[in-house]
């Protein structure tokens, strides 16, 4: 892990792409912004560990759950 110190303005280039900038700090709490192309997902951490917990749920589904499901929504 590379760990740095930045000031509020200054910024970090990761490539060519993607570039983060420290915005704001306030007591403990930093804003960040960052620019990157708009086909790169971002998302805050938490957000992602659900995302990727949600993921690992639907791949445990059996083939009679999709059956199921697509039961459902053919009636509609």
């Amino acid at each position: 892990m590379l760990i740095l110190t930045r000031k509020s303005g200054e910024g970090i280039n990761i490539g060519d792409d993607i570039k983060i900038t420290i915005m704001e700090i306030k007591g403990r709490q930093v804003k960040v912004g960052i620019e990157a192309p708009p086909e790169l997902m971002i998302h805050r951490e938490e957000i992602y560990a659900k995302i990727l917990e949600e993921n690992r749920l639907a791949a445990r589904l059996s083939s009679e759950s999709f059956e199921k499901i697509k039961d459902i929504f053919s009636h509609r």
